[in-house]
């Protein structure tokens, strides 16, 4: 029997797609090409933006994935951007998580899975996708021998993805001019926190610690820089060994800090490439599969998830039948949506690789102007602090609409014992927030919009919630529409759900 989505791909955003499907009542199945979970740390920093989405998620025991996650890692309340020495301050974000936490890939991971487990979803490993078809009605795959049917497949099977080429979709960028490493280790040296070393003549190289007395070690040397893209290839075959960490290690930061025990070895480069759309027909492509970049600051495992949590609810809503086109290829569809903002992700990675490997007396003096704007906490900071958060990506506002549409709404407290907003959420729905009482906004619910009282936002730095009156939630956390007056909810309700039954407008509104 069919499945309405197939995802190829069994790492975190692979799983959180289909624990989000799941969740709104789809069936899913998943297919990954490893034979087992992985078990390196990888992607170690989960943005606080991250956090609030996996608050969508209950993990069965009264707390949610966001809960399980933090319960495990190291909280961090400030981050780098381009590792220079000043920090941006997360501590006064408005958000219930304004901080990094600092956590092995593998956690996330298995939290998801172990979500997807309990729900009876299936994750087969050991299953590579090998042939993509797809027609009007359905998309047929070949994964470990077997032909499997479903409505639809999500591609989130990485770099290299086999369904974004399947699917003909384009995936260009820049060459790759640099090889950096990476790797997680253990130190004899004892270091309290995150350090950051950037010599002109060495390199730059990051010292982070993770859980479980693990640390992050990553950057380059300089050699390794301003290389063609033939050289690139040639010196990511070679092996990274433990004796050249800590070589380049001394180099660059005065001492190796006794590292040893590596349970991670790698080269990364700054390739860049971005995918031409997101979407053909019944494929659709996320994380990995869709954008590929220097890894700076965490950010591609955290947009990636961030890409499913924008995915997981429309394709919900066009599997169940009431998606209107605007979520499927129109204004507010996948493609539209997050395209963009990957397009933003590689111009700050761009932006990053410019002030890290830049090893001149030049570049030096870069990032100590960088350093200066951020040190004055003005809006460069908070510019930069609610772009590495996530906290500050949006969708385009129409014309006209009000200066809180498109935006994240904040974590508004609901009335009456009912929690708040992001533990509210749910794939498979809207919430409509009432700030005054209006009890006649209960005749503008239905299956797909849940009416609830919220208290007015008065802390953070948007002061256009303290006179809003009304406002509908999408499921992802973003403003579909508000009002001051009242004005025109079962009509915006009506174009964002294509509801059951014809809501009826709210008498006084």
């Amino acid at each position: 029997m069919a499945v309405d989505v197939i995802v190829a791909g069994g790492g975190p955003v692979g799983l959180m797609t289909a624990a989000l499907l799941d969740a709104a009542g789809i069936s899913v199945e998943v297919y990954e090409r490893n034979t087992e979970p992985s078990r390196q740390s990888r992607g170690s920093t989960v943005h606080p933006r991250t956090l609030e989405v996996l608050t969508m998620l209950d993990a069965g025991d009264g707390r949610r994935i966001s809960d399980v996650l933090v319960a495990q890692g190291k909280r961090v309340r400030q981050a780098h951007f381009a590792t220079l020495r000043a920090k941006l301050d997360y501590h006064d974000l408005d958000t219930p998580f304004p901080f990094v936490l600092m956590l092995p890939q593998w956690r996330t991971e298995h939290a998801l899975a172990e979500y997807l487990r309990t729900r009876a979803v299936p994750v087969h490993y050991g299953a590579d996708v090998t042939d993509v078809e797809q027609s009007a009605d359905e998309v047929r795959i070949r994964a470990a021998g077997m032909s499997r049917t479903a409505r639809y497949l999500v591609g989130a099977d990485g770099a290299h993805s086999m369904v974004r080429k399947a699917a003909s979709i384009g995936f260009t960028g820049d060459l790759p001019t640099m090889v950096g490493f990476v790797a997680d280790v253990r130190l004899a040296e004892h270091v309290p926190g995150a350090q950051y070393f950037w010599n002109h003549e060495a390199g730059h190289a990051s010292v982070v610690p993770l859980a479980e007395d693990m640390t992050r070690v990553f950057g380059v040397e300089a050699a390794d820089t301003g290389l063609t893209a033939d050289q690139v290839r040639r010196r990511q075959a070679e092996p990274l060994t433990l004796a050249e960490l800590s070589r380049v290690l001394r180099a660059v930061c005065g001492t190796d800090f006794g590292v040893h025990s590596p349970s991670w070895l790698s080269r990364v480069s700054n390739t860049t490439r971005h995918a031409e759309r997101y979407r053909t027909g019944r494929i659709l492509l996320v994380g990995d599969a869709a954008h590929v970049h220097l890894p700076a600051g965490g950010q591609g495992l955290n947009v990636g998830l961030q890409d499913a949590t924008n995915l997981a609810w429309k394709l919900a809503a066009e599997v169940h039948g009431w998606a209107p086109e605007r979520l499927i290829t129109g204004e507010a569809g996948y493609d539209r949506e997050r395209r963009p903002v990957a397009e933003g992700l590689v111009a700050s990675t761009q932006a990053q690789d410019a002030l890290m490997h830049n090893f001149s007396r030049a570049g030096a003096a870069l990032r100590e102007m960088f350093c200066g704007f951020i040190e004055r906490r003005g809006e460069v900071a908070a510019e930069l602090s609610a772009w590495m958060s996530g906290l500050g990506v949006g969708y385009p506002r129409p014309d006209g609409a009000h200066p809180l549409v498109g935006a994240k709404a904040p974590d508004l407290a609901l009335a009456e014992g009912n929690g708040t907003l992001l533990r509210a959420l749910r794939p498979d729905r809207f919430l409509l927030l009432g700030f005054t009482g209006d009890a006649d906004l209960a005749g503008l619910g239905s299956a797909r919009v849940q009416v609830t009282t919220a208290h007015r936002h008065t802390s953070g730095r948007d002061r256009a919630w303290e006179t809003v009156r009304a406002a509908l939630i999408r499921p992802d956390g973003h403003v579909a529409y508000a009002t001051e007056s009242g004005d025109g909810l079962a009509e915006a309700i009506a174009e964002w759900t294509r509801p059951d039954h014809q809501p009826t407008p709210a008498r006084g509104l």
